[in-house]
């Protein structure tokens, strides 16, 4: 069937934007299997590793929402091609650099991608507006975008793993950056330049405050995480933070064009999708370092655990990032089945099924594998429908700053969860560190309710979601 002008337009589209989701899975996947050889070649303990989260964590909470809001102001492609050039930066300094603190600011640096796939859904979203076929085909890309993110992830680990032991450290660091510096030149060329459509000016007063917000939470958090329960100092960073929301809020009601639309936020259209966003955070980004640790846990000394291979951990990655794939390629035909609403929350439904599974069934591999699986189909949904249905639920003139907050709130939901379940696990302050011991299996078992939990609480938000 020959295509129209404009399908094939926003076809040559979605296929540079494929690209660009081809590079955030690199960046995704790559570095997880080479870790260890990370802290080999910086000369620090396997724990310090976990810094790299933190930094990134912070970066990418206060970045997502300036970000997107100049993406409404000047256009999307301009800020997309500001943070994949700042992203370029860091993946260079990662080779490059000579230090653990070096290597620590670049990546902290690189978490600028974390704000592409909002934009990307942005440009699609406006490139759709007058097919009459906005939120379907707005849904589709998303769906795209996904996919490709997903198996990229795959390969990438499946690459660093096969490279390492045959190519220098600095080499093999620099492969992400080749990969990210090249996905700069395609987003210049192939995705056109469309004027940003909000008004106004940048908000300066509110990017302040929120970053006061943000750092004193996310600065607690990392202190109750590496401390343990008994932090003093992290709570009370904790508490100031929560209490610096008072005059954000008031502050950006105060403003025509705030940084934070928080009126937009808790529109009856808005408030679902950013909620599910933080809680599914919460097992997306907060349980990755709990599920590998259960897996690699000897069960002769520990009592519990699979006792599995680093092998077998790549493949429990693999099988769910595979699912993960699945879930977000299939999400149209969701939608065609229940409608928007309906396929959101039966997406969040299976994470909570996927985690509930985990209480009775842990003793085994197959086990773990079919849990896996159906976290990941829901999860893969609910990556590639949130932003699309953020967008979807704001005006032409904040949907960039809609799918943004998406991810921001993700972010801040992984950063709260990792804190969480550091403090369950801990036996002396973080589980990262095997001098301590094992962690207790009731730990566990609060990370998997915590998780079921949340996405149940997010299956039960969207189920009353109405379009604002």
């Amino acid at each position: 069937m020959q295509l129209s002008p404009h399908a094939r337009s926003l076809a040559t589209i979605v296929g540079f934007l494929v690209c660009v989701e081809i590079a955030s899975g690199v960046l995704q996947g790559y570095y997880t299997p080479i870790y260890s050889d990370i802290a080999d070649h910086l000369s620090i303990k396997d724990a310090d590793v976990n810094w790299f989260e933190a930094a990134q964590l912070i970066v990418s909470a206060l970045l997502v929402p300036p970000l997107a809001r100049l993406g409404d102001l000047v256009g999307h492609k301009k800020v997309l091609l500001l943070s994949t050039a700042v992203t370029a930066i860091g993946s260079w300094g990662l080779a490059l650099a000579p230090t653990f603190g070096t290597f620590l600011v670049a990546w902290a640096v690189q978490g600028a991608y974390v704000v592409w796939l909002p934009l990307e859904i942005s440009i699609i979203h406006r490139r759709t507006a007058d097919t009459g076929r906005q939120a379907l085909l707005t849904r589709r890309g998303a769906a795209i975008l996904v996919g490709a993110l997903e198996l990229s992830v795959i390969v990438a680990a499946l690459t660093s793993g096969a490279l390492v032991e045959s190519v220098g450290m600095s080499t093999l660091l620099a492969l992400p950056a080749i990969v990210v510096t090249l996905c700069l030149g395609l987003v210049w060329f192939g995705v056109e330049d469309v004027p940003g459509t909000g008004s106004g000016t940048f908000d300066w007063r509110g990017l302040g405050l929120l970053t006061v917000v943000l750092g004193l939470v996310m600065g607690g958090l990392i202190a109750i995480r590496v401390a343990g329960p008994s932090s003093v100092l992290g709570w009370a960073l904790v508490a100031l933070g929560l209490l610096a929301l008072v005059p954000f809020a008031r502050a950006e009601g105060r403003v025509e064009e705030p940084l934070v639309d928080v009126r937009l936020l808790l529109s009856p259209g808005q408030w679902p999708i950013q909620l599910t966003a933080f809680l599914f955070g919460m097992s997306v980004l907060g349980a990755q370092i709990p599920l590998s640790t259960f897996t690699r846990t000897d069960p002769e000394t520990a009592g519990y655990g699979l006792g599995a291979s680093a092998s077998f951990v790549s493949t429990l990655i693999g099988v769910y990032v595979i699912f993960l794939a699945i879930g977000a390629f299939t999400l149209p035909l969701w939608v065609r089945a229940l409608g928007e609403r309906r396929s959101l929350a039966a997406a969040a439904f299976l994470v909570a099924a996927g985690y509930a599974l985990w209480l009775p069934f842990h003793d085994h591999t197959w086990q773990a594998l079919i849990n896996m699986a159906v976290v990941g189909v829901g999860s893969g949904a609910l990556v590639a429908s949130l932003p699309a249905a953020a967008a979807g639920a704001a005006p032409p003139s904040r949907t960039g700053f809609a799918t943004g907050m998406t991810n921001a709130t993700k972010t801040v939901g992984g950063a709260f969860a990792s804190a969480v379940f550091a403090i369950a696990l801990a036996s002396a302050g973080s589980i990262a560190d095997p001098r301590y011991g094992h962690a207790p299996l009731s730990g566990y078992y609060v990370v998997w309710s915590v998780c079921a939990v949340a996405a149940l609480l997010a299956g039960l938000a969207l189920s009353v979601r109405r379009r604002s």
